[in-house]
């Protein structure tokens, strides 16, 4: 299994102070679903951070995200090493399939690979 890339997801009441921020520091919109959005330095690996105020449709909201290129793997890897899932394997409507998983310290990672 291939990491692809890592998102660290900023929790904020109020997004648009976070994303002024970044955008003074050059960070582009790449994505925005209203309740997250993601920002790029730009370039094909740029680093990346998302801004979110809660997951719209998980029962709690990641701490990071993590793209990998086989989920499926993922997956079976983390259920057969007992890793708590808080959130199932699902297709979401906007092109990714996920997990949640949460590791020993709580923090819960957001698992991902895009159709």
């Amino acid at each position: 299994m291939k990491i692809k890339r890592v998102v660290p997801n900023l929790h904020a009441e109020n997004p648009d102070r976070s994303l002024e921020v970044l955008g003074l520091l050059g960070f582009e919109k790449v994505m925005d679903h209203g309740w997250i959005v993601t920002m790029a330095a730009g370039g094909e690996h740029s680093p990346q951070v998302s801004v979110m105020t809660e997951d719209a449709t998980a029962p709690v909201s990641p701490d990071v995200s993590i793209e990998v290129d086989d989920v499926e793997g993922a997956y079976a890897l983390m259920k057969d090493n007992d890793v708590e899932i808080v959130h199932p394997l699902t297709y979401e409507e906007w092109g990714v399939h996920r997990f949640f998983v949460r590791d020993a310290n709580g923090r819960v990672i957001n698992i991902l690979g895009h159709r």
